[in-house]
């Protein structure tokens, strides 16, 4: 209450009372008139003035005026202190509220000595004499009101989140309330702790001021909102149509768009033409960007939308920036089994097949020549825009070792090398760095029978071979080893003819005949039909008794046939047999006088 400015007022601000002089008693001056005072006369500086003592007595009664308890009053702050803060709230003393109810959330004093504010009056006197007040009790009860008034009204109340509790989040709206998980927002929210410090706009949706229940429903504002702009976005939307949208949620496949009460899938391939490994490579939750609408369905209210439509297709033309034969740089992006991805630009990928990027080298897996995030230049091979593929080569744009081969290494000249591998048809001899040729093993040896090339070479050794032949465009090195030792199948067929009588080793027998060592890796065969001479001329058809042959046994034979371009010897026992029976059969005519002996004769003289 306001101070009254005169001598004769106390201040009421220090527990004082308004008062004026005492009136002198008053005498009868006729002893017979019962009724009439008169005052006794005073001087003129003690005389008051009526209208005056009417109000200074109006002044006290108004110091005492009753003020219930559990009131909010307001009240004037006299003094503040380190610890109090001295209020005046008209009553006969003042009142002391503890300075921490003043403080705010930094700590800091938010009144000084002056101000008015509200506050709760508990009780009239405590034991010193001092009005009970808090301020805090007044502000929760006016808060109190205020969120009974806002669930009346169906007002919207802003609140900061405190902390996470079970069932959703306890929330600060002056006083506490709690907010249920369920209606915190129109979809699930995962993480509720996210939310901590923020600021909320809700719908108070149940309150229960004698127990202190106050349950809040952001979900409820959320829709209401939501079914108004859903209104005015269905209005305007159609396939086609460029609007403007919030990322609401991000998945693996892709991230959805609010576009005003009304959400739409964003695909992860309609977000741009390059390469995108995760929607949130590219948009954040909360980020406004522009979409077009590519398909809408209004029976289900579906949206599909896209980002990268609302910039050229860069295949558009690629032909003409990338025609074949170009030398192109770009990033190598990804790695496959069978290549290497390079972005040439966004949204423009090539590859490099495997068996393109080295002349040489037997690249088993991209990643021995590249790594992803490297700067390669590579020669365009082919561009397919419909496909949306493009070719490139990266051994292209180095010069083929190949192609030089044959002038540092021409046929039937003598090369040195290292066996680096082993397999069942030959051994791999290391030329040069990267450039391998291989020795068959049909050309290891001219006379032995080789079955595994270790049995003459081992990996490691270093040999010398000659050159047989040298094909560049499928990268072959043809090498010989027998070829550096003399040709034992020329001398033989140099040094014998058919009809040549020689004896051989029988060195194994199959189902069709027997194949005899001649010379020391040189075979022939000797055919069943050549074993023997089951009707020879001259027998009278008389079978004589089959020739029966035994491994490694020597017989004499006769040379029937030679083949030096399959290099192929045959052999016959048969025609031998029937040689000397037709020398017999001569020296027999020549030598008999009268003719009179028998051929029986003969043989039995011999």
């Amino acid at each position: 209450m306001a101070n009254v400015e005169d001598e004769n007022t106390l201040d009421a601000a220090h527990g004082g009372v308004a008062t004026t002089e005492r009136p002198e008693r008053v005498r009868r001056t006729d002893p017979t008139d019962k009724n009439t005072l008169k005052p006794r006369a005073r001087d003129d500086d003690d005389q008051v003035d009526p209208d005056e003592y009417a109000r200074l007595l109006d002044v006290y009664d108004n110091s005492f005026r009753n003020i219930a308890e559990g009131e909010v009053v307001k009240g004037t702050v006299l003094k503040v202190t380190a610890s109090e803060v001295i209020v005046d709230v008209g009553y006969k003393s003042e009142g002391i509220i503890q300075i921490a109810e003043f403080l705010d959330e930094a700590g800091e004093i938010t009144v000084q000595a002056g101000d008015i504010v509200d506050v709760l009056l508990e009780r009239t006197e405590d034991r010193e004499g001092y009005v009970v007040l808090s301020r805090e009790k007044a502000e929760k009860m006016k808060i109190w009101d205020e969120v009974e008034k806002a669930y009346a009204e169906r007002k919207v109340v802003i609140g900061r989140v405190i902390e996470r509790i079970k069932g959703g989040l306890a929330v600060d709206i002056g006083v506490r309330a709690f907010l249920p998980g369920s209606q915190i927002d129109v979809r699930p929210v995962r993480n509720l702790d996210a939310l901590r410090g923020q600021e909320l706009r809700m719908r108070v949706i149940k309150v229960n001021k004698k127990r202190g229940n106050i349950v809040l429903s952001r979900k409820a504002l959320l829709e209401e909102e939501n079914a108004e702009k859903k209104k005015h976005t269905l209005d305007v939307l159609a396939e086609g149509k460029v609007l403007k949208g919030v990322v609401k949620n991000i998945t693996d496949y892709g991230a959805f768009i609010d576009l005003g009460g009304i959400d739409g899938l964003l695909h992860i391939t309609d977000m741009s033409w390059g390469r995108v490994g995760h929607p949130s490579e590219l948009f954040k939750v909360n980020d406004e960007i522009d979409v077009i609408v590519l398909k809408y369905d209004p029976a289900t209210e579906r949206v599909s939308l896209g980002h990268k439509q609302l910039v050229t297709d860069p295949w558009a033309n690629v032909m003409e920036r990338y025609p074949v034969g170009a030398r192109m740089s770009g990033k190598v992006v990804s790695l496959t089994d069978y290549g290497a991805f390079v972005e040439l630009e966004a949204g423009v990928e090539g590859l490099i097949h495997v068996s393109e990027m080295s002349w040489s080298k037997r690249v088993k897996h991209p990643s021995k020549i590249l790594n992803v995030g490297d700067s390669v230049d590579a020669m365009v091979l082919g561009v397919d825009p419909t496909a949306r593929r493009i070719s490139l080569g990266l051994k292209q744009v180095e010069t083929n070792p190949w192609h030089d081969l044959a002038g540092k290494y021409p046929v039937g000249s003598k090369i040195q090398g290292k066996v680096r591998n082993l397999t069942e048809f030959g051994a791999f001899i290391e030329v040069e760095e990267e450039i391998d040729g291989l020795i068959h093993i049909s050309d290891m040896s001219w006379s032995k029978r080789i079955k595994h090339p270790s049995e003459v070479l081992k990996k490691g050794d270093v040999v010398e071979a000659m050159v047989l032949n040298i094909d560049a465009e499928n990268q072959r090195l043809s090498l010989g080893l027998k070829q550096l030792a003399t040709d034992i199948w020329e001398d033989f067929f140099a040094r014998h003819q058919v009809g040549q009588t020689v004896e051989g080793k029988v060195v194994r027998m199959t189902n069709f005949g027997a194949f005899v060592e001649l010379d020391e890796g040189i075979e022939g065969l000797i055919h069943v039909s050549e074993f023997d001479d089951s009707a020879a001329p001259g027998s009278g058809g008389k079978a004589k008794e089959k020739i029966v042959l035994n491994v490694d046994e020597t017989y004499p034979m006769k040379i029937i046939k030679l083949s030096p371009a399959e290099r192929k010897i045959g052999l016959s026992i048969r025609a031998l047999k029937s040689d000397e029976f037709r020398s017999d059969w001569e020296a027999y005519q020549e030598g008999a006088g009268d003719g009179s002996a028998t051929l029986g004769d003969h043989f039995r003289n011999r």
